[in-house]
């Protein structure tokens, strides 16, 4: 795994995104403080691992201004909005379905209003996931993203999809279906934008 996390991070790199690795999540914070200037707007898509880390609290607690779509009792047309505003916010923090090895970023999304910041809008763009999200290549994310991911979040969700009850996607048409968008992000432009922190743990799914 450690030979499998320094070719990813390399990868990353060649890609033009900054890789870090960390070994446990008490580590998580301090390095956030220093990647985050005070004052500066805050976007997040959803993500199990962020709420395991308790990453949206600590942005709650600090000293920024949190486009915060987890507030409890949020209207459709109030969460539409920050949606909206996310495309303008210095930072957007989220998860990732599946990272490959050659160090490309593989995301399942519903309505969009995740994976659409990650490529284009906010200034930067942090991605914490854990070891157990990297896969060889795009076939394996995939694999991933339908096959364990998808069914377990429309699990969180509450959804009706026949997922719910297999376990595993039979690339239905449901209307409650949250597997509309797959994105894979490759490169970028900008060799400062997309940040991702590898964490030595299993987080999320």
């Amino acid at each position: 795994m450690e030979e499998i996390i320094k070719t990813t991070l390399d990868n990353l790199k060649r890609n033009n995104m900054e890789g870090y690795f960390i070994e446990s999540h008490e580590e998580l914070f301090p390095l956030l403080d220093k990647l985050i200037l005070q004052g500066s707007t805050i976007g997040s898509g959803d993500s199990v691992t962020l709420e395991q880390l308790g990453v949206f609290d600590f942005i709650r607690n600090g000293n920024y201004i949190f486009y915060d779509k987890h507030a409890k009792n949020l209207a459709s047309i109030e969460k539409r909005e920050i949606y909206i505003k996310n495309f303008s916010a210095d930072n957007f923090i989220t998860g990732c379905n599946a990272i490959t090895s050659d160090g490309k970023l593989v995301n399942m999304d519903g309505n969009g209003s995740r994976v659409a910041p990650m490529i284009y809008g906010p200034k930067q763009v942090i991605v914490v996931v854990g070891k157990n999200k990297i896969v060889k290549d795009i076939d394996e994310a995939v694999k991933r993203v339908r096959q364990i991911a998808a069914p377990l979040d429309a699990k969180r969700l509450n959804k009706e999809t026949p997922c719910t009850k297999l376990d595993r996607c039979i690339d239905c048409k449901h209307p409650q279906r949250i597997c509309n968008s797959f994105v894979v992000i490759a490169r970028q432009f900008d060799c400062e934008r997309i940040k991702v922190i590898i964490i030595d743990e299993e987080l999320g799914y």
